[in-house]
């Protein structure tokens, strides 16, 4: 039986076989079987699904972020008023929070209203919608720089032409505290002046 993993938009993906010019063997998700299925996943590998969607065999490594520390980062977006529009990933030695591009679901609302649309109805189709739908990009991530003390620093995405990069965020500690003090200005002017 091969390999399939469904993502959160609601696609199947195969994992497929190939081999490269030099005759390694490589291994890839796709909408439709290709090359040699796969009915085992290789052994120190795990598969591995972006906050878009996209589904990928990944080399398994240890993870050095515990759970209680993404769930308090969670936590914090959960309590932001727009906390639907964010998402969060747990990477290596970071917590990194993407948030969606495009409009948000209020503004869609308020144009179901104006055009005169049952809202009810309308709104329940457009959160399905938006859920599998909506692209997101990194905004604000928290490095972890100590292990033994647990102790982070955080980065915000810069949107100045010349930069384009991670900057230093001003705060760095423990990660309940960045986040109850970092998260809230997600998606308001304090953002861009945290630096």
């Amino acid at each position: 039986m091969p390999i399939t993993y469904t993502n959160r938009k609601g696609f199947t993906y195969f994992l497929c076989k190939g081999t490269t010019k030099t005759g390694k063997a490589r291994y890839y998700f796709a909408r439709e079987q290709k090359g040699e299925p796969v009915a085992e996943i290789p052994p120190g590998y795990e598969i591995e699904e972006s906050v878009n969607g996209i589904v990928s065999l990944v080399k398994a490594r240890p993870r050095l972020i515990p759970a209680e520390e993404a769930a308090s980062v969670e936590a914090a977006l959960q309590r932001h008023p727009k906390g639907r529009n964010y998402r969060l990933a747990v990477k290596h030695d970071r917590i990194v929070i993407y948030e969606g591009v495009g409009p948000d679901i209020e503004g869609l609302k308020a144009l179901s209203v104006m055009m005169g649309m049952a809202q009810e109805t309308f709104e329940d189709r457009l959160r399905v919608e938006m859920e599998s739908y909506t692209q997101f990009t990194a905004v604000m991530q928290f490095i972890l720089d100590d292990p033994e003390r647990r102790e982070y620093h955080a980065e915000r995405w810069c949107y100045r032409g010349s930069i384009d990069d991670w900057i230093y965020a001003g705060h760095s500690g423990k990660i309940d505290q960045l986040a109850r003090t970092l998260i809230p200005t997600l998606g308001t002017d304090d953002f861009y002046e945290l630096y």
